[in-house]
Formats: C-alpha cells, structure tokens, sequence
C-alpha cells in the first residue's frame, strides 16, 4: 500500500486492511465524491460500489438519538425505515454533513465503509456480497480501494441487516 501521511483516515483504512490481510488494491483517480462517477472512473458496475451514510437513528427503548453508518450498494437507496427498525429506533434520517465528517473523520463523498469507534456501528445490507469486489472510498476523493467484498467483513465487522430498498429502485445518493 502507498504510505499517505497526510490523510490521517485514509492512513487507518490502508493500515486497517495490511493488517487484517485484506485482498485490496488502491485506485487512484482525479478527485469524486459520487458513487456513480467513481463507477465510471473505475469501469466496475454501480452494485460493486459500497454507499457510505451516516444515519442518525432516533426513538425507541433507547431515548435520544444515535448515529450508525449504513453500507448499502450502489445501485440502492437506504430505507430508513428499516434502519431504525433494525437499530431499535422510532425513526431515522440522513445524518448533516458536518456531523458525518466529524464522526468519520473524512469529507463527505469519501466516508469509508468502517468505522474506528464504538460510537458508529456499522449495519450494512447483505447485497453488497452479491458482487465479488467492492469498491470503495480511503478516505479521500482521490483514492479508491478494490476490497475483495468477503475481507469487508474482518476489519468492518458489519452487522448484514436489510437496510436498503428492494433493487429497481433510484439509485442511491
């Protein structure tokens, strides 16, 4: 992996994966936060791109509210209704950019499908396995990852829940 001292986050995620042995290649590319502009740029199908939102999952038996960061393919859109059905909640919406940055610790259109604290579980919809590479963002506009989409599982520990609208649907964001 290329050594990115600069982009302290990009830097956990390239560590993350050495470590845990995942089966990853960078792909870098002009700077794009858009799922599918990043799909053209790297020429793999929308369903192969992982979507990263931060949520904010509100109600139910625990009161207040709360973050998670969805992963849901390309080619869905995340149900939010599910998501707070699958979080425990009453009700959940798209988290505001500034607090996704500040949780995840990258500009919006290059959060990454993991997260380093406890504070943002990650519930990720079980068909980003339907493809058998996933293509994400490091962190940075300019740097991509082909993760093998079964080495996810190790570093990101994702809890697989239906969190997406059936296919056919818009895109996502």
């Amino acid at each position: 992996m290329p050594e990115l001292t600069e982009h302290t986050a990009s830097d956990r995620l390239l560590r993350l994966l050495t470590e845990s042995e995942a089966r990853s290649t960078p792909l870098r590319h002009p700077p794009e936060g858009q799922t599918a502009r990043a799909g053209v740029l790297h020429g793999h199908p929308l369903a192969a791109a992982a979507t990263r939102m931060v949520v904010i999952v509100a109600g139910g038996p625990a009161a207040g509210e709360r973050q998670v960061l969805s992963v849901v393919p390309g080619d869905r859109r995340v149900d939010f209704a599910r998501v707070a059905r699958e979080c425990g909640g009453a009700g959940a919406r798209l988290a505001r950019r500034k607090a996704a940055e500040a949780l995840t610790g990258c500009v919006s259109g290059s959060i990454v499908p993991f997260t380093c604290h406890d504070r943002l579980p990650v519930p990720a919809g079980p068909a980003r396995f339907d493809e058998p590479t996933l293509y994400v963002n490091a962190a940075r506009l300019d740097l991509s990852v082909a993760l093998a989409a079964e080495d996810h599982r190790t570093p990101a520990g994702p809890k697989a829940v239906p969190v997406t609208e059936p296919p056919g649907g818009a895109a996502a964001l």
